[in-house]
Parts: structure tokens; C-alpha cells; sequence
């Protein structure tokens, strides 16, 4: 598990004063990435219309181009505004199969300052519930810090 404390204060000091929303989103997905081994896909996907997302910045393999709220775990995070973790993803009606290595998936709203949805945070992993409740605490943290001043 992370240092997420740490992860916090890194991400809360590459982030001072930038108010793109894609650097910053390119600036979380990396740190985010590289700060545990479960995480083989992390990135965003951004709203570009209504009930509609486009991907954004992420690290790992390819990912889906576009997904509609109306679709798989990220479209329910989007459609709900609130966090989907999916300790098994073959469980989850109407998964959106971008890799098929995918085991568990952890997708976290994200919001600006005046409380509009601008993207999901979404971050895949090869091991199954590979996830916990304090991950997504700790990330929806992070996010929320960053993106809330924007």
C-alpha cells in the first residue's frame, strides 16, 4: 500500500499554482501509477458532453477512447457520482472490457471547485480485490485537494 500521506504531499507540491486541469490530471496519474505495484492502469477519463467521457491522461496500456455514463464501472462512478470499487470485475453488470488482464477496478469521481463532475479517476489491476475501502479514501483525498481549486 502507498504512503498516501506522502503521495499527498508530493502530488499537493507538483500541483502548487497549476490550474490546467490535464496537467494536473497527467501530473496524478503518474505519481498515483508508480506509487504501487497493484496499479497496472491509472488515468481519467474526462466529461466532454453530456453523458459522455473521453479518455485522458493515464499510464499504463491502452485504454477505452470513449465511454458513456450509461457503460461499465467507470459510466456508474459518473452516472452516481460516487466511488465504484469492484473487487471482481466479471461480476460487474456491463464491465467495459478495455484490457483483458483486468481483475479489479477502483473508480473515483472527480470534481472542480464548484462541484461539477470533470472527470473519473480510474485505476485497474491484474489482482483480483486487489482494492480496499482506505484506498479510496486516501485517493478521493488526493483528488479533492487537487481538483477542488480548480
Amino acid at each position: 500500500m502507498p504512503d498516501y500521506a506522502q503521495l499527498k504531499q508530493t502530488i499537493a507540491a507538483l500541483a502548487e499554482g497549476e490550474d490546467d486541469a490535464v496537467a494536473l490530471m497527467a501530473t496524478v496519474a503518474c505519481e498515483v501509477h508508480h506509487s504501487d505495484t497493484r496499479f497496472n492502469w491509472t488515468g481519467f477519463y474526462r466529461v466532454v458532453a453530456p453523458e459522455l467521457m473521453k479518455i485522458g491522461p493515464y499510464q499504463g496500456r491502452h485504454g477505452c477512447l470513449v465511454i458513456p455514463f450509461s457503460r461499465g464501472v467507470c459510466g456508474a462512478a459518473a452516472r452516481t457520482g460516487e466511488v465504484q470499487l469492484v473487487p471482481d470485475v466479471d461480476a460487474f453488470p456491463d464491465h467495459i472490457a478495455c484490457a483483458s488482464s483486468t481483475r479489479s477496478e477502483l473508480v473515483l469521481p472527480v470534481r472542480d471547485a464548484s462541484s461539477a463532475l470533470i472527470a473519473v479517476f480510474d485505476i485497474d489491476s491484474d489482482q483480483p480485490d486487489a482494492f480496499t475501502q482506505a484506498d479510496a479514501d486516501a485517493l478521493q483525498g488526493i483528488l479533492d485537494g487537487v481538483f477542488g481549486q480548480i
